[in-house]
């Protein structure tokens, strides 16, 4: 990844709080709990997965910054949502843990010399990843969910 297009990534990572916060504003809140035929989940629910998403985003960061080449655990998002029980979950307090989590890795990524970016470690599902890898899932994963959080709103119009 070129330097200008790791610095345009790294911006839009660090903006992706505002961005979500933007999104959830336009979507009402009476039907955060709504779910489609499909089972998909519902905003509530995607708002507590992309905490807890991140949460584990923190650590990969700072496992492949300060520990290269130690194995990142995946985990089971699906049984994250069942066992931790998302629909009773706080989406305000899963917002500011995903504010506070978010804003530091920018911060840290931000001001990483050029010799971290090609620190590796070993995903089970994904392989070998280096920090712009990392950085170009977690780039992406709040635009991902906002799409579903439209099309899960789109549903409910329809129901």
């Amino acid at each position: 990844m070129t330097a200008e297009l790791r610095a345009r990534k790294i911006e839009s990572y660090g903006n992706a709080h505002g961005a979500l916060v933007d999104a959830l504003n336009r979507f009402p809140q009476e039907m955060w709990r709504f779910k489609d035929d499909h089972g998909s989940w519902s905003i509530h629910e995607i708002v507590i997965h992309i905490a807890d998403s991140e949460a584990n985003s923190y650590i990969r960061c700072r496992r492949i910054i300060a520990e290269p080449d130690v194995p990142l655990s995946p985990y089971d998002e699906n049984q994250w949502a069942d066992s931790l029980r998302y629909h009773e979950q706080s989406t305000e307090d899963a917002l500011e843990l995903f504010r506070w989590l978010r804003r530091k890795s920018y911060l840290l990524v931000k001001s990483l010399p050029e010799a971290f970016w090609s620190n590796t470690a070993y995903h089970p599902e994904n392989g070998n990843m280096t920090l712009d890898d990392w950085l170009d899932v977690y780039e992406r994963h709040v635009p991902e969910h906002i799409q579903q959080m439209s099309e899960n709103y789109e549903a409910w119009l329809k129901s």
